[in-house]
């Protein structure tokens, strides 16, 4: 399947060069994940009157033009402290998962050992992910309805603690499991059968050219969130719900949007989502290869 002989796993440089690329996808993708999130939580509009947001680029224009270019970036601070440790984590838990499989450091794994071990790294990420979610969804909705209930992350944290203790913080976990398990199974299989699709007869994937590295990223994360779309829609409903409102979880989440939307209010953001997903994890990739190659010129050995 592979064209190159294997480099030894090192679950450290995997570590923090996935962080470096967890970094890079937030700088590249926060705006177009908070348009995402205030199309997926508007309210469905009363007879007569219209959805406040007609679309992708009519929230990116009501966006800048009452909240200026600041509004993108609503919320940041939330991701970036969790998306490096999470994508560190995360690039830490395929590279054990592909360890885990592996007879010899030779050994060329199938498609579905690489499946399986993408399918590890987003158990491994749901420990972090699910409350800096939680965090960013609220602190996302309230800018877009001007109710100013938390100042800022750490606020959100200790508000929603006191509310209903470290359940609260945590709540949507179960959701955050549906989305990134399967989703980060298809992400990582989907980047690496492109490397090997694009690396030429003879040569190894360290020497992509950046623009195939770019181009393998990005399809990967299109794969990766065609997989995650309609959990993520639930578990951003069920995230910024007032408490108490789906007393069952998501099995009233569903049956709520599917009622009164229909099947496809699961695919809401689809077209914020797709337009976020190519740049922010082309650059996540991008990010994460080059501090992989600093890290094997810094310590060969390691």
């Amino acid at each position: 399947m592979s064209k190159q002989k294997q480099q030894a796993i090192s679950p450290l440089k995997n570590f923090f060069a996935g962080g470096f690329g967890g970094v890079c996808l937030v700088a590249a993708g926060h705006p177009l994940d908070t348009i995402k999130v205030r199309l997926q939580t508007q309210a469905k509009p009363k007879p007569g009157e219209k959805l406040i947001y007609a679309g992708t680029i009519d929230c990116f224009k009501k966006t800048l033009a009452k909240e200026g270019f600041k509004g993108l970036y609503k919320g940041m601070a939330a991701p970036i402290i969790g998306v490096t440790p999470m994508f560190a984590v995360c690039f830490l838990g395929f590279g054990m998962g592909k360890k885990f499989q592996q007879k010899t450091p030779d050994d060329i794994l199938t498609y579905p050992q690489l499946f399986a071990a993408g399918m590890l790294s987003g158990v491994f990420t749901t420990a972090i992910m699910a409350p800096g979610e939680r965090i960013k969804c609220l602190l996302q909705i309230q800018a877009a309805t001007g109710e100013v209930k938390y100042s800022g992350p750490m606020d959100c944290v200790k508000q929603l603690y006191k509310q209903s203790g470290i359940r609260g913080i945590y709540r949507g976990t179960a959701l955050t499991l549906m989305r990134d398990v399967p989703a980060s199974g298809m992400y990582f299989t989907s980047y690496e059968w492109l490397k090997n699709v694009l690396t030429p007869e003879g040569k190894s994937h360290n020497e992509l050219s950046i623009p195939s590295v770019l181009f393998a990223g990005g399809m990967a994360g299109i794969f990766n969130w065609a997989v995650a779309i309609p959990a993520d829609v639930l578990k951003s409903r069920y995230q910024t719900a007032p408490d108490g409102k789906y007393p069952n979880g998501f099995r009233d989440v569903l049956r709520e949007l599917i009622r009164e939307e229909g099947v496809g209010s699961l695919y809401k953001g689809f077209n914020a989502v797709m337009l976020r997903a190519f740049p922010a994890n082309a650059a996540c990739f991008l990010g994460f290869e080059m501090a992989m190659k600093f890290f094997n010129w810094l310590a060969p050995d390691l």
